[in-house]
């Protein structure tokens, strides 16, 4: 009985249908509990779904379970990646890899996950946490109470935990969207009616709520207390031998600063005699060290700087001193390694050294060497690695074995002809279409889209990525990329034909002919799009939109904004607003 239910889950996943995957994951895993590759395939449909908090709750299941599984800690990295925890994606990609190293999906997603970590954090609210905000103001309780249609959800328990958690932490709002009763109190905060398909009304149009009326708050300074000065301690009296350790300390600190200045002025030989001298004077303080080996990486002397920097390892352990001291010690080896290993093109030392300075302390900077040190050995494995003709004749072996329907054979050698050439197009859409033909579309996506990136003229990857969407029923997305596609190629019959089959969708929408379940998860989908998300937070768009139902003529005047025009052909192509 599990295995039928699980066989018909990988139908509905391959065939794009998520949701009803997810339901027969489910009934599989109530027949068989303990079976940690439904809990795996019940994470990649809710993941498809971007519903990553619970992805992610299978993705833990199914790493208890089976600990010494690969693919497991890739659901796992994949739903940390989608919540926005790169730290936490990266440690589980790496966690993977060190199970299966040869594995190319840990891999890739190990390295977005990098990518993402990375990345500078975005500063200005927007999307969910945008519209999450709506659930702050004190009208949330009597909008909800006031409106027939959600006044019973405040006498359910757990609707009202559900809310509270959105006020607590409105960025969780992406959470709950699949819940019903969340998308209809989202629409009564937004005045919007979302369109069923039993609805008889002609199309709706959003009405913004009145701008909320906060009370000033007045500023209040807290009258800080100065607290009285503590009596200076009763100097005590210091044998011959701990004031000669006092002036010695003294007088070591004075070359440090001394050596310090030389070293801005770059005066390196004057640097290394004043560290040097502050050695002689005091050998329990290893930052004498660490900074002249930062003056030796200066002057190119690697080998004296590793010297300096292994010696401050050992006497700082020895002292007990400062983890951040080690770790910077460890971190100055790294670095002359990374010189060396311009010559000796051997990274693994200097890796392994950085690797080290981060369990002693999680330094930046030290981590921005460690990746600056695995990309300089990754593209160093790649030129040494690169091969044209062999990457061609992977490519011919991975055709033969598509045309025999023989994909995951396909993939291996698309892969292989990726290794030996990165910058081949086809090979990145070929293998997209066999990404396409097993039912993983987010591989298949990226594909498409590194296909476009590196040839942004290559007509079949603007077919590849339309496909996908279409395949993934996000019709608007996948219009515009055939709409792309035909500005290269204005007569290509795939991409005119995805053009057409896309307002088919869309205007079936808008006559009421989809069914309810897959209109709310269209719905739901788009209202997890950040650009979605903007649209209906921008006031201007709420103005338009309440013109169209209540001032005609003036909604006339909008549609002769080009941007006005395109938001909301976003919103109708989304199912958000249907126009009949």
């Amino acid at each position: 009985m599990a295995d039928e239910a699980k066989a018909k889950g990988n139908a509905a996943f391959s065939a794009g249908r998520f949701e009803e995957a997810a339901r027969h994951f489910t009934d599989a895993i109530a027949l068989a509990p303990g079976n940690h590759v439904l809990y795996s395939n019940r994470s990649a449909a809710l993941a498809s779904l971007h519903r990553y908090s619970d992805a992610l709750a299978d993705a833990q299941k199914t790493v208890e379970l089976k600990p010494d599984w690969a693919k497991g800690y890739s659901r796992l990295g994949a739903a940390h990646l989608g919540l926005g925890d790169a730290a936490s994606a990266v440690a589980a990609y790496e966690k993977g890899l060190a199970l299966d190293p040869s594995n190319e999906g840990l891999k890739a997603g190990l390295e977005d996950a990098k990518k993402a970590a990375a990345a500078p954090p975005r500063r200005t609210p927007s999307g969910p946490d945008a519209i999450g905000q709506m659930f702050q103001g004190p009208e949330l309780w009597s909008k909800i109470a006031a409106d027939p249609s959600t006044r019973p959800y405040l006498e359910q328990p757990d609707f009202m935990q559900m809310l509270r958690e959105v006020q607590r932490n409105p960025s969780s709002l992406n959470m709950y969207l699949s819940d019903p009763r969340m998308m209809q109190v989202l629409s009564v905060m937004l005045n919007i009616k979302l369109q069923r398909p039993e609805d008889a009304e002609p199309s709706q149009s959003f009405t913004p709520p009145p701008p909320q009326q906060q009370a000033p708050k007045p500023e209040t300074k807290a009258r800080e207390v100065e607290p009285e000065p503590e009596p200076e301690p009763e100097p005590m009296d210091l044998t011959d031998e701990e004031k000669e350790r006092k002036e010695r300390k003294a007088a070591a600190q004075k070359e440090k600063e001394a050596g310090n200045a030389a070293y801005k002025k770059k005066d390196f030989e004057t640097a290394i005699q004043h560290y040097t001298k502050a050695l002689e004077l005091d050998d329990e303080d290893i930052s004498y060290l660490t900074n002249r080996a930062a003056v030796y990486i200066e002057m190119g002397k690697y080998d004296e700087c590793i010297k300096d920097c292994d010696k401050a390892v050992e006497r700082g352990r020895e002292l007990r001193a400062d983890f951040k001291m080690i770790s910077r010690a460890l971190t100055r080896k790294g670095t002359a390694l990374v010189k060396l290993a311009k010559s000796s093109k051997d990274y693994d030392i200097a890796i392994e050294t950085f690797q080290k300075a981060l369990t002693e302390h999680r330094n930046p900077d030290t981590l921005k060497k460690l990746n600056e040190a695995e990309r300089a050995k990754k593209e160093l494995e790649q030129q040494e690695y690169y091969d044209p003709k062999l990457a061609d004749e992977e490519r011919e072996k991975g055709n033969e074995f598509f045309k025999e329907q023989k994909y995951p054979e396909a993939i291996k050698h698309y892969t292989e002809a990726l290794r030996r050439n990165p910058k081949d197009p086809r090979v990145y859409s070929n293998r997209a279409a066999c990404y396409t033909k097993l039912g993983a579309m987010p591989e298949g996506l990226k594909d498409a889209e590194k296909c476009l990136e590196l040839d942004p003229t290559f007509t079949k990857g603007y077919t590849r990525k339309g496909a996908i969407q279409f395949f993934m029923k996000e019709y608007d997305k996948a219009m515009e990329t055939y709409q792309a596609g035909l500005k290269h190629d204005p007569n290509n019959p795939e991409l005119l034909d995805g053009v057409k089959r896309c307002i088919e969708q869309i205007n079936k929408a808008n006559r009421g002919e989809i069914s309810q379940d897959e209109l709310q998860e269209r719905q739901n989908k788009a209202m997890q799009d950040p650009e979605i998300q903007n649209i209906l937070t921008d006031p201007i768009m709420r103005q338009v939109l309440i013109d169209f139902q209540e001032n005609p003529r003036a909604a006339q005047e909008h549609l002769k904004n080009a941007g006005v025009m395109q938001k909301l052909q976003k919103l109708v192509s989304a199912g958000i607003v249907q126009m009949r």
